[in-house]
Parts: structure tokens; C-alpha cells; sequence
């Protein structure tokens, strides 16, 4: 491969490349087209996921990186920037478990933790490339969060409470960037059995504290990595831009939603919400 792409390709950014979920949306973004680079921790697993996307006549380049870490996140998306052109697309895909069980009883560092991979690692890297975004007033932004952002889950407290906090950062962003033609997304990717679900159903502490998640697998209730794949090709595709600032799911249908943009704006569906017995005056 050379060292610099097309640049009438869209280059595309995916944090957590090397496996599961993030090498699914590397491997369908180039396969639309789309010059992948893959931002992960393990410099082996981003190769193996460079190299398949090759095999296949796909373009992708790997950028070993701790998402958490501010200055190698600006340094690697610079990079990206200089070899393959401007981000055109971020997936922010990127993410941590966390301690399962009691919060009084998990460990703070852990907790932190996942708060950091969660929530800070995708700040850090909209940070990075939303300035060039707005300047050429085009770009997409996709944060994979979690129906659990959306309830309260006993025993899961760290991954609950930053894949809350992940959704109300999409919207906050999506307002913000709006007028720019900035789309920002957050992506309900379903249960898909990735190495975060296989410590959840294998682990002693995931059998212990979240005991119900064996019957989504038992049950036939998980989903393959194809199907978010394809949810992220068509939040990318820019049909969808009006839904900007929304929690979509593999469930949902796209343009049913889109047919009703206006209300959903109007009525703040598919976003956070918190109804009150007591309404301002």
C-alpha cells in the first residue's frame, strides 16, 4: 500500500480496530469505499485487522494508541490527517466493562477506568478532529453507546453510567455542531458476543452480578457483528444527517425515523429524557 490514499476516498477513523465490533466497522467502512484508519492499544490485533481489510482490496492503516492518552491521541489523528487526508468520519468505538458488582464494593482505579475508556477516550478524539470538521463544514461522528446507557442496571455501575453520559455527550455536540453540517450519532449496536460480552458470561464476577445476560446468548437474543455494521454504513451515508444528535439502534427503522425528523425534534425522542412529577412554572 502507499503511504498516502486517494484523497477523493473518505477517510474513516475507528477506535478499538483490532477486534470484535471495531474491526466489523473497519472491515464494512472499507469495503464501501472508505480509507480505513484503526486506533487501538495492541499493535498485533490492529495488524491482523489491517491486513484482512487488504486481502480483501480494502485500504486501511493501523495507529497503535491509547484513546485515553490526550497526546497521542492528538498525535496520532495529525498523523492520520498527514498520510491519508482529512477524517471524514469518526467511530468512537473504543471501550472498557469496567468492575461488575455491589458499587460500594468495586475498585475506584477500575471504576475510573472505565469511565476514561468510555467517555474520555471519545471526547479526546472529537476534540481532535472536529476543528477540521467544522472548518471544511462536513463531517460524521458516531459514538457506539449501549441500551444500557439508557436504564439503571444493578451490579454494572461504571459501563452504565458512561455509556449515559456518552449519549447526552452526542447530543450536546450534535447542537453544537449543527449549523457547522457537523452529524453526530450515538449507536445502539445491540448484544454482539465480543471479548466485553465473553468476560461478562465467563468471568466469576460476571456470573455472579449479571446473571440474566447468559439467557440474551441462551436464548438466541445476540446479534452478529454484520448487522451494527450495517447500521454504521448508513449513519455514514449521510441519508440520516437530519437525525443528528440521536440514540439509533440495530431495532430501529432508519426511515421510518427520518419520515418523522421533525416530530422527533420537536418531541425529543431518541434521546435522553427525564420526565418530572413537578413542571416549572
Amino acid at each position: 500500500m502507499s503511504d498516502v490514499v486517494d484523497p477523493g476516498r473518505q477517510v474513516a477513523v475507528v477506535t478499538g480496530g483490532g477486534r470484535g465490533l471495531g474491526r466489523a466497522f473497519a472491515r464494512a467502512l472499507a469495503g464501501a469505499g472508505a480509507a480505513v484508519a484503526v486506533i487501538a492499544r495492541s499493535a498485533a490485533e490492529l495488524a491482523e485487522t489491517a491486513a484482512l481489510i487488504e486481502r480483501s482490496g480494502g485500504v486501511a492503516h493501523a495507529f497503535p494508541a491509547d484513546v485515553t492518552d490526550a497526546s497521542a491521541i492528538t498525535g496520532c489523528l495529525a498523523e492520520i490527517e498527514r498520510r491519508l487526508g482529512p477524517v471524514g468520519l469518526l467511530v468512537n468505538n473504543a471501550g472498557a466493562l469496567g468492575p461488575l458488582g455491589p458499587v460500594a464494593e468495586t475498585d475506584n482505579a477500575d471504576w475510573g477506568q472505565a469511565l476514561d475508556v468510555n467517555l474520555r477516550g471519545p471526547v479526546l478524539c472529537t476534540r481532535a478532529v472536529l476543528p477540521g470538521m467544522i472548518a471544511r463544514r462536513h463531517g460524521r461522528i458516531v459514538n457506539v453507546a449501549s441500551g444500557a446507557g439508557a436504564r439503571a442496571i444493578a451490579h454494572f455501575s461504571a459501563y452504565v453510567v458512561s455509556k449515559t453520559a456518552l449519549l447526552r455527550f452526542t447530543e450536546c455536540v450534535a447542537i453544537e455542531t449543527r449549523p457547522a453540517g457537523v452529524a453526530v450519532f450515538a449507536l445502539g449496536p445491540g448484544t454482539v458476543r465480543t471479548a466485553l460480552a465473553e468476560h461478562s458470561l465467563a468471568s466469576p464476577e460476571g456470573r455472579t452480578w449479571l446473571p440474566w445476560f447468559r439467557a440474551i446468548f441462551d436464548e438466541g437474543r445476540d446479534l452478529p457483528p454484520e448487522r451494527p455494521a450495517r447500521l454504521l454504513l448508513a449513519l455514514a451515508s449521510g441519508r440520516y444527517d437530519a437525525l443528528s444528535g440521536c440514540y439509533l439502534t440495530v431495532f430501529d427503522d432508519l426511515d421510518a425515523i427520518l419520515a418523522r425528523a421533525d416530530a422527533v425534534e420537536r418531541e425529543k425522542l431518541h434521546v435522553l429524557r427525564v420526565d418530572t412529577a413537578m413542571k416549572a412554572p
